[in-house]
């Protein structure tokens, strides 16, 4: 405990590193991207770092399925997938920019809040 006050107090006095690692942060969701796929590859999102749908590819056979429940099932799963992906990229850039400001491990609580 006295170990991550310490830690703290040393932030306080170096707030521009802060800041600039905070932009560096911010810049680097912007390229964070992840793709999952469902039902063989029928289905395939691409998200980014901000947690922004960015395609849906649907396979020809998924396009020829007559099965509106399976086709959103399976693009609910690729979003899902692709969201978890995204999610653990994020964390851990928030634990390397953590590192470079000084914090110690796990002190930001291994994400971004709301996104863990």
């Amino acid at each position: 405990m006295f170990k991550e006050i310490g830690a703290l107090m040393s932030l306080m006095s170096n707030k521009g590193k802060i800041q600039e690692e905070i932009a560096k942060f911010q810049a680097q969701v912007g390229t964070i991207t992840a793709e999952a796929a469902s039902g063989g590859g029928m289905v395939t999102v691409k998200v980014n770092g901000k947690l922004e749908v960015l395609s849906v590819r649907l396979s020809e056979e998924a396009a020829k399925l007559n099965d509106r429940e399976m086709l959103e099932d399976l693009i609910a799963s690729a979003v899902n997938m692709a969201l978890t992906k995204v999610r653990a990229q994020l964390a851990e850039e928030s634990s390397k920019m953590a590192a470079n400001i000084g914090l110690p491990p796990g002190m930001l609580g291994g994400g971004i809040p709301g996104l863990s």
